[in-house]
């Protein structure tokens, strides 16, 4: 059994924390908004009134926000409660800037292990998460049993905090092209006078189909989104994508293109529904 503190639980950290109790560790969590933990008590969770207060004699303390600004400011209020022992699981997405992660980690005198996670709510509450993962080998070791119960498997980036945020970005470039594409032939079947569902049927069991395409074109066909991730999380992310290839020399046409789809939908109010409702850009 590990002694673990989820900071945050919205979305995802609702789900990680009911995974890890479930698996037998011992998991106090703590959200700004106190209402949105307090239903985890009824899972076997300890509810705490601060974050100092969670992360207390814990060994490892899993961080589910939403960017860098906030993971930065909760791990300076957790701060009083940890020690050099504390292992520091970052699951959010936070593109390049894991680097201001990693200062206040140091800064905090914890251990870093940088981790963002592929997947919505539904396999953070099923635990068929995929962890991104990259750190020292002896981070790890405290870790495993924490990353086991959140995910199906952990893809190993290397050694160096930020390699595993990288990935994520390179990941979510690729599920952010994949939506805004697979909006855009819905849209262009109802504007050719096709039924949509055909584009669907058509491209199932060859190369070009793919499970994201055929459950997200299916919301765009029926026009309903609920969340499980969000457009105005798409935005975000889609803005460090960006923000990543300017710095790394690639070229930036499509990045661009699909955050402005993004962009245009949440400007719509799509915001709080579910990344399909890119649908609603075209």
């Amino acid at each position: 059994m590990t002694t673990v503190a989820v900071l945050g639980t919205g979305k995802m950290g609702a789900g990680m924390a009911r995974q890890l109790v479930q698996h037998g560790h011992a998991v106090t969590v703590w959200n700004r908004s106190r209402d949105r933990a307090a239903p985890l008590a009824d899972d076997g969770a300890t509810v705490a009134d601060d974050a100092a207060e969670a992360v207390r004699g814990v060994e490892v303390v899993v961080v589910a926000l939403f960017d860098v600004d906030s993971v930065v400011e909760v791990l300076r209020a957790a701060g009083p409660g940890m020690t050099v022992e504390t292992v520091v699981v970052q699951t959010s997405t936070v593109g390049l800037d894991i680097d201001r992660v990693a200062e206040e980690a140091a800064r905090l005198g914890v251990r870093l292990l940088d981790a963002p996670v592929l997947g919505t709510r539904q396999p953070a509450e099923q635990g068929t998460l995929t962890v991104l993962a990259s750190g020292d080998p002896a981070v790890r070791e405290v870790a495993d049993p924490v990353l086991e119960a959140i995910g199906a498997r952990t893809v190993w980036a290397g050694d160096a905090v930020g390699a595993a945020s990288r990935l994520k970005l390179v990941c979510n470039a690729f599920t952010g092209a994949l939506t805004a594409g697979t909006a855009q032939s819905i849209a262009l079947a109802d504007g050719l006078g096709l039924d949509p569902q055909l584009f669907l049927d058509a491209i199932s069991g060859g190369a070009s189909d793919a499970p994201l395409a055929r459950a997200k074109g299916a919301m765009m066909i029926e026009g309903d989104y609920p969340p499980a991730f969000d457009v105005a999380g798409m935005r975000k992310d889609l803005a460090l994508i960006l923000a990543a290839a300017e710095r790394a020399g690639v070229a930036t046409e499509l990045s661009r293109a699909v955050l402005a789809i993004a962009e245009r939908a949440e400007g719509q109010g799509h915001g709080a529904e579910d990344m399909a409702a890119v649908r609603t850009a075209f």
